[in-house]
């Protein structure tokens, strides 16, 4: 098995890069955006299976280990794993998860309500280690401000970060105060 990969990105595909080490090109599949012609150094899970060796490569032990939590839900696989950690940020992922968020893990291609709300389920206490503030949960202001951003037809998931500091930096601020202010930093 492969667990860690250091080369130069030889050739980016639509979803995978060809990472050279030494004379050998290794077909890695990754949501990490790379640059032809870096060295890079990716952490490595091989999946093997009667017709196929396919190695998914990301630059921390954490998004490997998301990853790997990802695909250990039942109905979801390699492909939709990756859809998703291509499409929301770790940080913002594990976010979703602890608060309940099925909309935002939902906004990933190949991903509706049912799975996205599955997922929820099977690892809300497994995403350890990430500290929320008061205002973040599911009762806080967050889920109000995404839906007054939504209705006003931001994409959630282009928007969830900005929401999620903006409700940080402002405890106690009600829906009403925060979205002029999140429609200001939008316009930045």
């Amino acid at each position: 098995m492969i667990g860690k990969l250091q080369g130069i990105v030889d050739f980016l595909g639509s979803d995978y890069a060809i990472i050279m080490a030494g004379p050998v090109g290794y077909k890695v599949f990754t949501p990490e955006y790379l640059t032809p012609g870096a060295t890079v150094t990716l952490w490595v899970e091989t999946i093997v299976r009667e017709d196929s060796i396919r190695l998914f490569g990301f630059s921390t032990l954490g998004a490997q280990n998301l990853f790997n939590q990802l695909t250990g839900v039942s109905g979801v696989g390699p492909k939709v794993a990756m859809a998703i950690l291509s499409t929301i940020k770790a940080e913002t992922l594990m976010s979703a998860i602890a608060t309940g968020d099925a909309k935002t893990i939902a906004t990933a291609p190949g991903v509706g309500k049912k799975v996205a709300e599955k997922i929820i389920l099977e690892l809300k206490s497994k995403v350890g280690g990430v500290v929320f503030d008061v205002a973040d949960a599911p009762g806080g202001a967050l889920p109000d401000l995404l839906s007054a951003l939504e209705a006003l037809g931001y994409r959630r998931v282009d928007v969830v970060d900005m929401a999620q500091k903006l409700v940080a930096e402002n405890p106690g601020m009600d829906v009403a105060a925060l979205v002029p202010r999140a429609l200001k930093e939008i316009s930045k």
